[in-house]
């Protein structure tokens, strides 16, 4: 291979991470930068081009990247464009992947973090021989991507897979960020364990180590670290998300009829305490033609390096033209 290695670039809220990475999926060296150091998109292109150029010169590896390839936030595939930012004061749609492209002199390819991680799942992970498979990111939020065939699904408009965003509570549902009500995403992420959490504190009136804790502080690490001591509230609260989790992942599998479903991130480290009702829920509620055939799994990339790798994957497709949107 006349150039060895890919750039990943993984853009969060508080901090950009981004590594060399080679075919093997073996993380040659890593940084980061803080990504709201600048308000400006050009001052942290600046300091991105700095740090990322510094890594390559100390790992011989300048002149010996293939492509780069970025995991962020409601980034779109097919245009290169990030359309709109909640977390990061920067003017949208903006051209990320052909302004980093146009600063690197490298291909990049670009899309938004959940489909990253299905992607380094592919190449690098869990889901390496798997052809049908779903990647679900339970973190803050609930991201999702779709694999089917072996191809990324991305839609006509480069935004599919938005299942964190499938109603799960059609009547009285929370608000989600998004905007809607009721949304899996309000439910079974670690920000909707805590409120979860807040809920039942406020209706129940048994006691609960989480009553320790001001109301609004707690986290869903709280409340996993009650559960593992044995708080009888707290497991509650698990066997509640893992119900709801269970219900959606039935009626994912109803549409793309998945060889397994895997999951990544904070919340998915919660192992049988939510493991277990999850696939419980998901058994009960399987439309009968999928009962026992679709696999639960944990993502096989490091914690440390997960990002990294998933944002990487993608360097690999990076073409010298920025994908276009496919005509109708």
């Amino acid at each position: 291979m006349s150039k060895p290695y890919v750039v990943g670039i993984d853009i969060g809220g508080t901090n950009t991470v981004f590594g060399i990475v080679d075919a093997r999926g073996v993380v040659i060296a890593s940084s980061s930068i803080k990504t709201l150091k600048h308000s400006d998109v050009n001052a942290y292109l600046d300091e991105l081009y700095n740090e990322v150029t510094r890594l390559l010169v100390a790992n011989d590896a300048v002149d010996k990247v293939h492509g780069i390839g970025i995991g962020a936030p409601n980034a779109n595939y097919y245009t290169g464009m990030i359309e709109k930012l909640v977390n990061i004061p920067w003017p949208t749609p903006l051209p990320l992947a052909q302004m980093v492209s146009d600063k690197f002199g490298i291909p990049v390819a670009i899309t938004n973090d959940a489909n990253a991680a299905a992607i380094g799942e592919m190449t690098y992970g869990a889901a390496r021989g798997l052809k049908d498979f779903i990647m679900i990111t339970l973190g803050t939020g609930v991201g999702s991507g779709i694999v089917i065939n072996g191809q990324l699904v991305y839609g006509h408009d480069g935004f599919a897979g938005e299942l964190g965003h499938t109603i799960m509570k059609r009547n009285n549902g929370r608000l989600c960020g998004c905007g809607r009500t009721g949304c899996l995403e309000a439910y079974c992420s670690a920000s909707g364990v805590a409120r979860t959490a807040r809920e039942f504190l406020e209706i129940r009136t048994e006691p609960s180590a989480l009553r320790t804790i001001p109301i609004e502080a707690i986290t869903s690490k709280d409340v996993y670290d009650a559960a593992v001591a044995g708080d009888k509230l707290a497991n509650e609260i698990f066997e509640y998300t893992g119900n709801i989790l269970g219900e959606a992942f039935a009626e994912f599998t109803v549409f793309s009829s998945p060889q397994a479903i895997i999951l990544f991130g904070g919340l998915a480290k919660s192992g049988e305490l939510l493991l277990r009702p999850l696939r419980e829920s998901m058994e009960k509620n399987m439309y009968p033609a999928f009962k026992g055939k679709v696999q639960i799994l944990l993502s096989e990339l490091k914690d440390a390096d997960a990002a990294v790798l998933g944002a990487s994957a993608l360097g690999w497709e990076a073409k010298a033209q920025v994908p276009a949107v496919p005509q109708a």
